[in-house]
């Protein structure tokens, strides 16, 4: 989660990750809904306003 943006992306490979502090992990369980993921940003106090979060794009690398 990029709270900052107010996106979420889906991530399936073990092997990348968005750094951080910018992105943050929620959850390893790959098929959360939105409604779950945005339970666990309130939950984890992750974002201001986790009502908020939409889905996103991985960020391209550089």
């Amino acid at each position: 989660m990029n709270a900052a943006e107010g996106k979420v992306v889906r991530i399936n490979s073990p092997y990348w990750f968005p750094e951080e502090p910018d992105w943050v992990f929620l959850t390893p369980e790959v098929n959360s809904t939105l409604l779950q993921i945005r339970e666990l940003a309130r939950e984890q106090a992750a974002s201001q306003d986790p009502d908020s979060l939409v889905w996103g794009r991985l960020p391209l690398l550089d």
